[in-house]
């Protein structure tokens, strides 16, 4: 098992090496040019797209609901704990590195959700099924690509989408609560149970609901540890634009960063967190009830403009204004430290609980979608029952294991779900950019409704 695990790790360490990172944001450079520049000319329009409520054409749920299934699988641990790792490694100057990356991961997003809206099918039951494997298939004509991507898509949510965040709900709940891993494995696995069993449908439900609350209270408890540190704010701003192109000297516990570490941690990190270009959120948003690929696309371009630039942006910037990045931590207990140092009287510990419980129980549902609909394209739609049990075990088993195994093969997973998904991408490039024309040009002459 130890030469299993070693060759896994090597495998992902391959796999995610720059040329993977310079893949991935070349690709949103390249659709940044051939859509002049839409995640900024198009944002306000975008952001009131998704907060409309539109629900005119074929669809399961709501451009807000489809956003928020994204969000729910994509806004996790990596929000905490990954930020906080790029700062750790990188220094502060890692976070302007992940704005950057999400810049350009915005117009990927847009690409995807078009393409995943564009290409979608109606299954036997009547509802929608879409996502990078149907528009490599239908769109570039390549069905083997499909199958690779649904086959890593199917095997990595077991992963990354379910054990590795049980296990991290698990490891988060025995640290306040006096219960063992098995108590938590069965209530986490009844109550996913109760939402997934449900369908999209409910899914969108909950997570339309629950994923507002759960930012909106991260959102509050980081800008409470800022304000608290005003005076440090300007130094903190300072330290992230400078060290972004210089690097960073050891400082404390922290062993200092060259400029090439900041820029691998805070591309790496950015790309983990808002997903753009590993092909998983185009499922969710396929589902959206629209008339036109390219709202669906501006909804879920805002997407990882939520995650990256808002979320993120907050974890990096409580960091830096406290100073804590220095201790030498990393991950969830440099994260903690900050909110420790802000927010006295437990309420850190609590907040950095909560965060890293809901978020990671959010992601868990969003990602048992994902799973399902790859399952679906290999096997078919009758065999979802059957996928929806064995998805609430392995809760169960995540939540009571050891994961490093897990792990590494998650990330080799992403990362042979990443490259058919970016080849699509670059292959329908020409057709996104004409297409996107044309629906602009409806927008201004008035034959394509702003909002239905």
């Amino acid at each position: 098992m130890d030469a299993v695990n070693k060759f896994l790790a090597d495998l992902s360490s391959i796999l995610w090496g720059p040329w993977m990172l310079v893949l991935l944001v070349g690709t949103g450079v390249w659709l940044t040019i051939i859509l002049k520049g839409i995640q900024f000319r198009l944002l306000p329009y975008a952001l009131r797209l998704t907060f409309s409520r539109e629900r005119v054409g074929e669809g399961d749920v709501s451009h807000f609901g489809a956003l928020m299934i994204s969000l729910a699988a994509t806004i996790g641990v990596g929000n905490i704990a990954g930020v906080a790792t790029a700062v750790a490694m990188g220094g502060p100057g890692a976070v302007v590195w992940m704005w950057i990356t999400a810049l350009f991961g915005m117009a990927t997003k847009y690409a995807e959700g078009f393409l995943a809206v564009r290409y979608r099918q109606i299954n036997h039951k009547g509802e929608i099924s879409g996502g990078p494997m149907y528009y490599l298939e239908t769109g570039l004509g390549w069905k083997w690509l499909g199958v690779w991507f649904a086959v890593c898509g199917a095997l990595a949510s077991f992963g990354i989408g379910n054990m590795v965040q049980a296990n991290t709900t698990a490891e988060a709940l025995i640290n306040v609560l006096p219960v063992n891993k098995v108590v938590i494995g069965i209530v986490l696995a009844f109550f996913t149970g109760l939402v997934i069993l449900g369908g999209i449908k409910r899914i969108a439900e909950v997570v339309s609901f629950f994923v507002p609350i759960m930012v909106l209270f991260y959102f509050a408890g980081t800008v409470i540890i800022i304000v608290s540190h005003l005076d440090q704010l300007p130094s903190g701003l300072a330290a992230l634009f400078k060290q972004a192109w210089t690097g960073t000297a050891a400082s404390g516990g922290f062993a200092g960063a060259t400029l090439a570490q900041t820029v691998r941690f805070g591309v790496a990190r950015g790309l983990f967190s808002n997903e753009s270009g590993l092909g998983s959120a185009p499922i969710a948003a396929a589902a959206a009830k629209t008339n036109q690929p390219a709202k669906q696309a501006l909804v879920s371009m805002t997407g990882t403009f939520l995650d990256t630039i808002i979320v993120c942006s907050l974890t990096g910037l409580a960091l830096a204004t406290t100073g804590v990045w220095t201790s030498g931590e990393t991950g969830v207990a440099l994260t903690l430290q900050a909110f420790n140092a802000g927010l006295p009287g437990g309420w850190g510990q609590g907040i950095v609980t909560l965060g890293v419980i809901t978020f990671a129980f959010s992601t868990i549902l969003g990602w048992s979608y994902y799973g399902e609909k790859c399952f679906e394209y290999l096997a078919g739609e009758k065999f979802i029952p059957y996928y929806r049990v064995a998805w609430i075990a392995f809760v169960f088993i995540g939540a009571v294991v050891k994961l490093e195994l897990v792990w590494n093969f998650s990330d080799v997973m992403n990362a042979l779900m990443a490259i058919p998904n970016l080849i699509g991408l670059i292959g329908l490039s020409l057709l996104l950019s004409r297409e996107t024309g044309e629906f602009e040009k409806g927008i201004r002459n008035g034959t394509i409704h702003r909002f239905d």
